[in-house]
């Protein structure tokens, strides 16, 4: 039976068959099963096949093998009676340990590092995507080039300007990945500067900016469907999106607003991938208004919001940002659950309950948007002339009409708008 691991190019192939293993250190907020669940979705993610789910509780992590001895014997004969190519371990694992795993499991082994970014390595589809990817694969890879390389032992000669003679093939190796990630980090400014460029000439319009945010899964690209009309990748897949998107929306009392869905936050995201994707994550950062998209029917859904909450903390999202929940997936819940969540979500300002597939619950988080991105705007009286239908659409389009009649000759309008629209409104023409 093939296993989907080549032992001679050290690479694992889609459907490769797998045990997910998960070391229980202690001082998770999550049990045993939801960590498996998580990961083996994880490897579902990337076309592996999960045949084994394995939770070892660790009392002391081995330097050699994170696990116990016994442990690892019992885990090597389960590789063995289900021919198993690969072991994913939902931990962090030194280069060490690794390659001492995969000598004594007589498999692949890679960690939960390594899994993620072999899911974003599949997943980017933008320019800037796999710029960020190589970026997080290469400072990722750089330590374990004495695992993972088959020609490290040599040593070659130099012609002076390659690093002299007896450099080790490891030595130049490791200075061609610094030389990469030099370019490449070159390459992730240029970006930055660009999409600020874009950012600036946004805020100048002025169009508000609002960013769904949320742990991976819940539910953030089919809300964005629902909201932009947009036929975005929306599955029932961990990282199903990966690359930013933005659309114009149009919101009550609002002409124009950019939504953008980003990518699915998780628990302990490697901090790689944190500082490969800042160029990204600053949509976020820089947004008027956050939507934390909630799997509320997830039995970690607490624990995942814990996990969002780190990460915009550590990107630098500024805590004064407006924001709110929204509790997504009503329509997982049974009946009574749902009428107990509905009365909870009822008690708090700052949530919305919602079923992004079904629909129920969107019109009142649309109402929700506006009315935090308006609150501060005001009530103008104004006066055109029938006549000006230009006065009278740039109102309906840049404000919210809220009474309209005939005065003698001249059409009245009482309409909510921003003060710097007002003001837009007063020189227009001018």
């Amino acid at each position: 039976m093939s296993t989907g691991f080549d032992r001679d190019t050290d690479e694992f192939a889609r459907g490769a068959r797998a045990v997910v293993v998960y070391p229980d250190l202690g001082g998770s907020t999550r049990d045993a099963e939801a960590r498996l669940e998580e990961t083996a979705g994880l490897a579902l993610a990337i076309g592996i096949e999960v045949v084994e789910r394995v939770a070892l509780r660790i009392r002391a992590p081995k330097p050699g093998t994170l696990i116990g001895s016994g442990q690892v014997d019992a885990l090597a004969e389960t590789v063995r009676d289900s021919e198993l190519g690969l072991a994913v371990f939902d931990a962090a694992l030194t280069p060490v340990q690794q390659r001492n795993l995969e000598t004594a499991l007589g498999c692949k082994v890679i960690d939960r590092t390594g899994l993620i970014l072999e899911i974003f390595g599949e997943r980017a589809r933008t320019a800037e995507g796999r710029l960020q990817v190589e970026l997080a694969h290469l400072d990722y890879q750089a330590g374990r080039l004495v695992r993972s390389w088959t020609h490290l032992e040599r040593q070659r000669g130099g012609f002076g300007f390659l690093g002299g003679p007896g450099e080790t093939q490891i030595e130049a190796d490791r200075r061609l990945i610094r030389d990469r990630m030099a370019r490449l980090r070159r390459e992730l400014d240029s970006v930055s500067r660009t999409r600020g460029l874009h950012r600036d000439r946004r805020q100048r319009a002025p169009w508000p900016v609002i960013a769904l945010v949320g742990y991976t899964n819940a539910g953030k690209s089919t809300l964005f469907n629902r909201l932009t009309g947009a036929d975005v990748m929306a599955e029932n897949l961990l990282f199903a999106t990966l690359d930013p998107t933005l659309r114009q929306i149009s919101l009550p009392g609002i002409d124009k607003a950019i939504l953008s869905d980003t990518v699915g936050f998780v628990s302990e995201l490697p901090t790689q991938l944190v500082a490969a994707f800042k160029a990204t994550l600053e949509e976020v950062v820089s947004a008027d208004l956050l939507i934390h998209v909630r799997d509320i029917a997830h039995p970690d859904t607490q624990a995942q919001k814990d996990d969002v909450e780190a990460v915009l903390k550590e990107i630098g999202v500024d805590p004064a940002t407006p924001r709110f929940e929204a509790w997504n997936k009503l329509d997982l819940l049974d009946p009574e659950q749902r009428d107990e969540l509905l009365a909870e979500a009822g008690k708090h300002d700052d949530v919305v309950a919602v079923s992004a597939l079904s629909g129920e619950g969107v019109a009142t988080l649309i109402g929700k948007v506006s009315g935090l991105l308006t609150q501060g705007h005001r009530r103008y009286t104004i006066r055109l002339d029938p006549s000006d239908g230009a006065g009278a659409a740039w109102l309906h389009q840049h404000g919210d009409v809220v009474e309209h009649w005939m005065d003698g000759e001249h059409a009245v309008y009482e309409v909510r708008m921003a003060p710097k629209d007002y003001e837009r409104f007063e020189v227009r023409g001018a």
